[in-house]
């Protein structure tokens, strides 16, 4: 009987869709950043702001251990529900969250951790606040100092990686995806509404 299911789940997944690979990425039952995080550490201390009198939870910055070594983990975290989903934003960053991984970062690289990123987000929040506040600039600030850390960099796209507000903690020596997760340039959602259906 169990194999039976194995075979059934087997042929249903080979022959998915992209809209289905998506939907599987964004399921809400989908194992969070701070799940992966509690699974695989044996200590964690989650650090919280930017420096700049902001902590954004959509980003979840903290160092922990795993064989007893250090690390420093950095991820986008969404919510279970819809109560936790409005308190993290749905996973979507605004500046703070990317200065507060870009000082967690540099706080990384100058103590020597290594840096483990957790990639799930459908994209920077673009809302008008976040882009008078330089979402663009916190974004790109992420990118050049990601690329030039002298400490080993590991991203593992766990869900959903869209756009650049995934990019400003995905550039690493090391990027990995789970199954059924996405890394695009543009949402499908939204690149549908960009494209003309009669090209």
């Amino acid at each position: 009987m169990a194999s039976l299911r194995f075979y059934a789940l087997t042929k249903l997944y080979r022959n998915l869709t992209p809209i289905q690979r998506l939907n599987i990425a964004r399921h809400p039952n989908r194992p969070t950043c701070l799940d992966h995080v509690f699974n695989i550490t044996e200590k964690f201390l989650e650090l919280h702001g930017d420096r700049a009198g902001y902590d954004d939870p959509a980003m979840v910055t903290g160092l922990g251990t795993i064989d007893g070594r250090a690390y420093m983990f950095i991820g986008l975290q969404k919510g279970r529900n819809t109560k936790e989903n409005i308190e993290r934003n749905f996973g979507m960053p605004t500046p703070h969250g990317y200065r507060k991984a870009l000082r967690m970062m540099k706080y990384a690289d100058h103590h020597g951790f290594p840096i483990i990123t957790f990639i799930d987000t459908p994209g920077a929040f673009a809302d008008v606040k976040s882009e008078e506040l330089g979402q663009g600039e916190a974004i790109a600030q992420n990118l050049r100092t990601m690329f030039g850390l002298e400490v080993p960099i590991v991203s593992i796209v766990i869900g959903e990686g869209g756009s650049g507000g995934a990019l400003a903690i995905g550039c690493a020596n090391i990027l990995l995806m789970l199954e059924n997760a996405v890394f695009y340039v543009a949402s499908m959602t939204s690149w549908n509404g960009t494209v003309d259906p009669s090209e």
